[in-house]
């Protein structure tokens, strides 16, 4: 759709300092050298594809801003030295700075070699421009010229204005019939010591699908179920306090391939006694209530309001203890970049100029991806003070990960 979302609107804020940056990311690693012909071509693909968009503001009040082409792109940034290959992450979580997506492009491409020989490519983009799923279909599209869905074009920014009015004020009337909506619980408040160090960890590994399923069907579980089991232990291990987590779960919803955010967010209440088999079921039933706005109210008012107000109202939304995101089977054509078969293909989410004094209610994040016969588990941390390094945080999975018998090798 040319016009943002209310999802859309809520990450393009955090680009003005309201809420927590996130950028996704798709970070690919090679054994050998990639040529930076090859580099140009995808970076090319790109800048011509569904990700070569910004934000144009309406001047009609209560019209949703609007999505135009923009081919404009930041330039493929190369890294001048090798680097070490057991930082890869460490360089892969810088590149998320000067992303914008409504006055500079908001995506990146960026290559490094490594001292073991390989190569490593980030694609970085606001996650206002696309979630998770979506950028695994801009790069397969811009490998492979995978057809996806045509944009759904929007009304006149005076037919957008009517129509968003009508939605919110004839859906607030209707709320209100049953009285005032509850105020919002506030998010869960977070302190933390001032640090000059990274406050977000990151660590991947992967695991062989078949000793995943393996494992999930053992448990009387499903692969996501048993992802969210393990997250939730991690937690525990890092000692957690609480006999409850919080965790939150995207959800995707789109039903044709489109370059956007089509994801909702559910929840669930996870306990000590929990098992694979048992968040099954808590999952199967989240997902069919999804997250939504308190008393009925349309959420479409948080796009008819000034972006302080929408901020305010919609501060903490979908933040949990936890956050368990399922990015699915990434496609075959992400396997390789030209004639280079890739050793490693993770998708995840990073934080670029996340501040002490704005740290997130959630503690750890994980992105969970399948391709080929392995899966992948993209970690972020959020907590200094529990994990306060990439090895701490890698020593943690690989400990939660041998208590279920799976082998795992780190990126």
């Amino acid at each position: 759709m040319n016009r943002l979302s209310v999802v859309d609107e809520i990450f393009l804020r955090a680009h003005r300092g309201m809420g927590t940056p996130i950028a996704l990311q798709g970070l690919w690693r090679t054994a050998e050298p990639v040529e930076h012909e090859l580099l140009h071509r995808i970076h090319e693909a790109l800048r011509t594809g569904p990700l070569g968009r910004r934000v144009v503001r309406a001047r009609v009040p209560g019209a949703r801003p609007r999505w135009v082409t923009n081919t404009r792109a930041h330039p493929l940034a190369l890294a001048e030295q090798p680097i070490p290959a057991a930082a890869v992450l460490d360089w892969a979580d810088e590149q998320g700075f000067g992303l914008d997506p409504e006055f500079e492009p908001g995506w990146r491409m960026s290559a490094a070699a490594l001292d073991d020989g390989g190569y490593a490519l980030a694609l970085t983009c606001s996650h206002a421009l696309a979630d998770g799923r979506a950028v695994a279909l801009a790069v397969d599209h811009a490998l492979e010229g995978t057809p996806l869905a045509a944009p759904i074009v929007g009304h006149s920014d005076w037919a957008d204005a009517k129509h968003m009015w009508a939605t919110v004020l004839g859906g607030t009337a209707r709320a209100l019939r049953h009285g005032p909506p509850a105020r919002p619980t506030p998010p869960g408040k977070r302190t933390t010591q001032p640090t000059t160090g990274k406050i977000a960890q990151s660590a991947a590994l992967q695991i062989p699908a078949r000793e995943w399923n393996r494992v999930a069907v053992a448990h009387d579980g499903t692969a996501n179920s048993l992802f969210v089991h393990i997250m939730a232990k991690m937690l525990w291990h890092t000692g957690f306090p609480a006999d409850t987590i919080a965790a939150s779960l995207p959800v995707d919803t789109r039903d044709e391939p489109r370059v956007d955010n089509d994801m909702a967010m559910t929840e669930i209440a996870i306990t000590r006694d929990d098992t694979p088999s048992t968040l099954r079921r808590k999952a199967r039933t989240a997902y069919e209530h999804r997250m939504t706005s308190p008393g009925g109210i349309p959420e479409e008012l948080l796009q008819v309001i000034p972006d302080r107000w929408a901020y305010t109202l919609a501060k903490g939304a979908g933040e949990r203890d936890i956050l368990c995101s399922n990015i699915g089977t990434l496609p075959d054509s992400l396997l390789s970049l030209g004639p280079h078969p890739c050793t490693g293909v993770i998708a995840r989410a990073i934080h670029p100029g996340l501040r002490p004094d704005a740290i997130p209610r959630t503690r750890l994040s994980g992105y969970f991806t399948r391709i080929a016969d392995a899966y992948t588990l993209s970690l972020v941390s959020l907590d200094p003070e529990a994990i306060p390094s990439a090895s701490a945080l890698t020593a943690l999975a690989r400990q939660t990960l041998d208590e279920l018998r799976l082998p795992a090798t780190s990126w």
